[in-house]
């Protein structure tokens, strides 16, 4: 993920993303199928587009549209998820570039991309330095997405009392009771870009109980901020929970939400 201003984001905690890369690689479901036969429906993900993912994390989407055709490169500033994201990449022998380098100063010519995808990362990122790079990066016609997959803690009570345990430890944390609103045209919109594309829909995502404490503890709110003891002392908590009522495997509602857009012609 790209970096964050920390005043602004869970005050006082430090985020570094590499600190959760083990269970990021191993526990982090990228979206559901749904969800990527919709974008590339909207034209994100055709095969030979020229496509590149901002705050990559261990490449959960470069990798999925790498296996659609498409020609990806990835970037993020966590050396520990980009390490992850190479590993799994090479694994299933996807040729995915991958470079460390913020979102705001991509490494690469302009005219490079035919689209820009962002997933779950761009609350993270300067706007205002960001999206006069991507009208120079992308080639005419270019297309921006942006994207989110997030639980529901006012629908779903996993959810909810996941949150609640992650507060414990974590008071700061910001991240949580999501009112699952979606703003439409978003607001950092500027008026040099136009919409070409949105969906918005729920879908319940099956966890197992080891999974989803895998899924939190690689959460920003838990491995990516808070000390050894303190992570350890959340999955105790949540596997706890679980136990007592959840069960072994359940599921949990998300909201997936993806917003494509486009410079308007100069």
């Amino acid at each position: 993920m790209a970096a964050t201003d920390e005043h602004r984001i869970d005050p006082g905690r430090s985020i570094d993303w590499s600190r959760s890369s083990a269970d990021y690689a191993r526990h982090r479901q990228g979206p559901p199928e749904s969800f990527f036969a919709k974008l590339q429906a909207l034209g994100i993900g055709l095969p030979g587009q020229r496509l590149l993912d901002l705050g990559t994390g261990t490449g959960l989407i470069a990798r999925r549209l790498a296996r659609q055709g498409a020609r990806v490169a990835g970037i993020d500033i966590a050396a520990g998820q980009l390490a992850e994201a190479r590993r799994l990449a090479a694994a299933e022998g996807l040729p995915v570039e991958f470079r460390e380098a913020p979102a705001e100063d991509p490494p690469f010519a302009d005219a490079s991309f035919d689209a820009v995808t962002a997933n779950q990362c761009w609350l993270y990122f300067d706007k205002a330095r960001l999206l006069p790079r991507l009208r120079r990066l992308l080639a005419p016609g270019g297309l921006i997405m942006v994207s989110h997959f997030s639980w529901l803690p006012r629908a779903d009570p996993i959810a909810a009392a996941t949150e609640a345990i992650v507060l414990k430890h974590n008071p700061v944390w910001t991240g949580g009771d999501w009112d699952g609103a979606v703003a439409l045209p978003p607001a950092w919109m500027t008026p040099d870009l136009e919409i070409r594309g949105f969906f918005l829909y729920d879908e319940a995502i099956p966890y197992t109980a080891e999974g989803w404490r895998g899924r939190i503890r690689a959460c920003r709110g838990v491995g990516a901020s808070l000390e050894p003891e303190a992570v350890a002392a959340v999955d105790r908590d949540l596997a706890a929970w679980l136990a007592a009522h959840a069960g072994e495997r359940f599921a949990v509602r998300h909201r997936l939400d993806a917003t494509i857009l486009a410079f308007r012609a100069s």
